[in-house]
């Protein structure tokens, strides 16, 4: 893999909080500046694909995590060489010793819903499911998949196998929003949701806000002020698409009196600190958020591919959230360099 698939620091100059000034580091920096107690183990299910081997090389190779390779042995061997690198094992469903135990724990998880103990020994030897099962079971600390197949099909497998984390309602999606080295007033962000829900009620956008800002503690290491976003800014229009955010924002501060939180606004208020002194004075966000929840899904694939493609921002995701064990999507696009930027943000999240 190419060293550019270490990504470099992004400082972020906007945030009044502790670490103004502080570098502000991408998943994959923030575990080399870390030494975990326990090395994670990931699953990555489309061990056969050239670009997840390559990424799971690197990660390998700078102490990231340890890696399980699911795939069909020869397929996955062909892209690993002969000389398969300390802390890679591989698994083939077909052949694995673990086949048969991770068929009985599918079969008890799923049996609620009519499925057979001979549909769930065929259902595992789907390497999503597989790589699922692995993490369930405490054989791994999380999983990637995506890469090939859809965001769907990935989403699906972690639902029914992993589940909903205790007190959570709903998985939802992130995307980790970083600025071009060197920018001027740029800072790390979450936006959400850009990649699942899309067209979030009231009590889900809530449930997005309060997800969203664990993500944030998790993944970028600083306090999350949150702004709830809008095509209006503290009334300044008047529509049922506003009141679904204004009500959602009323609900986090009465449920989530810890949390900074701040809306409806729109993204120039929260973000531009002189626009945000304009449009909403004295707002403890306006200016300064680093959490941007979008009032939909349209709203925030839209905005967070403007962010990229337009802005130069690096977008890291869709990252899954309310799951209670890891498991993220790569998009069928990616590089090797996103496969090792997935592994380590799950890892990071397994440490949270």
């Amino acid at each position: 893999m190419r060293a550019s698939a270490r990504m470099t620091c992004a400082r972020s100059r906007s945030e009044p909080q502790e670490k103004t000034e502080a570098m502000i580091m991408r998943p994959i920096d923030l575990l080399l500046s870390e030494t975990p107690a326990t090395r994670r183990t990931v699953a990555l299910s489309e061990g056969s694909d050239p670009r997840v081997v390559a990424g799971a090389i690197f990660a390998v190779q700078q102490g990231i995590a340890d890696i399980i390779l699911v795939g069909d042995t020869e397929a996955v061997i062909a892209h690993l060489g002969d000389d398969v690198p300390a802390g890679i094992v591989v698994h083939d469903p077909a052949t694995s010793p673990l086949t048969t135990s991770l068929a009985e724990a599918f079969h008890r998880v799923r049996a609620h819903k009519g499925m057979s103990a001979k549909g769930a020994a065929q259902a595992v030897l789907n390497p999503l499911i597989y790589a699922a099962m692995l993490v369930r079971e405490g054989h791994a600390d999380g999983t990637v998949g995506g890469a090939v197949e859809t965001t769907s099909d990935v989403v699906r497998a972690a639902v029914q196998v992993i589940g909903k984390a205790p007190g959570v309602a709903m998985v939802s999606s992130l995307f980790l929003m970083y600025p071009p080295e060197g920018a001027t007033g740029g800072r790390a962000m979450v936006y959400a949701d850009c990649g699942l829900v899309i067209d979030p009620s009231t009590e889900e956008l809530a449930d997005i806000a309060v997800a969203s800002a664990a993500s944030c503690r998790a993944l970028l290491r600083i306090e999350p002020r949150i702004a709830m976003l809008s095509f209006s800014t503290k009334g300044s229009a008047r529509h049922p698409a506003v009141s679904k955010v204004t009500q959602a924002t009323e609900h986090l501060r009465a449920a989530h009196a810890e949390l900074i939180i701040d809306g409806e606004m729109q993204f120039d208020a929260a973000f531009v600190p002189s626009v945000g002194a304009s449009k909403a004075p004295g707002s403890a966000v306006a200016g300064h958020a680093n959490v941007m929840i979008f009032p939909d899904l349209d709203a925030g694939n839209i905005a967070y591919k403007i962010t990229q493609r337009v802005g130069g921002y690096t977008a890291i995701g869709p990252v899954l959230q309310g799951l209670a064990k890891p498991a993220n999507d790569l998009s069928r696009g990616c590089s090797e360099a996103d496969v090792t930027q997935m592994i380590a943000v799950t890892v990071l999240q397994a440490i949270a």
